[in-house]
């Protein structure tokens, strides 16, 4: 799956830069019995539903010429934006977060929590700072990067 992933990638990231888009994310999944190729892509301002409709288009076709086939099963290809909770994967992304509201899951507990949900202060190469609320008071974290399962932008109620 992952050769699916890093094809797929190879692919669209010279279409993306030709409308000067920015690929989020390429996921290859199995749901039920159906397979699914999702592409996240962005663009500052956000994506439109056209935009998503000829990156697909375009990616489609470039796919369908490939020799060989680098998904010879039946698949669905879904070309969409990340949403408001967009994930947090490359450097770029946690850079533009910096002073946003985001979730953050770990691979194990750092005192005495495995997710937070606050505001990220500061990206290290090696740390994220994040201000978050516990109960009342107002709180620091500082998590290392190599304890991050997961981060994205996250929507405050």
């Amino acid at each position: 799956m992952s050769s699916v992933v890093e094809t797929v990638t190879d692919l669209v990231e010279p279409i993306l830069a030709s409308h000067h888009f920015e690929l989020v994310d390429v996921e290859f999944v199995k749901e039920g019995k159906s397979w699914y190729l999702r592409v996240f892509i962005d663009k500052p301002g956000g994506i439109t539903i056209d935009e998503c409709v000829l990156i697909s288009d375009e990616l489609g076709e470039q796919l369908d010429n490939c020799d060989p086939d680098p998904i010879p099963q039946a698949y669905y290809l879904e070309v969409s934006s990340p949403g408001a909770e967009r994930p947090l994967k490359k450097e770029a992304d946690y850079m533009r977060a910096v002073d946003k509201y985001v979730n953050v899951s770990l691979y194990q507990q750092l005192n005495g929590h495995r997710v937070y949900e606050g505001y990220l202060r500061k990206v290290t190469a090696d740390e994220l700072t994040l201000e978050y609320m516990d109960k009342t008071r107002q709180k620091e974290v500082i998590i290392p990067r190599k304890q991050v399962a997961k981060a994205r932008l996250a929507i405050k109620f």
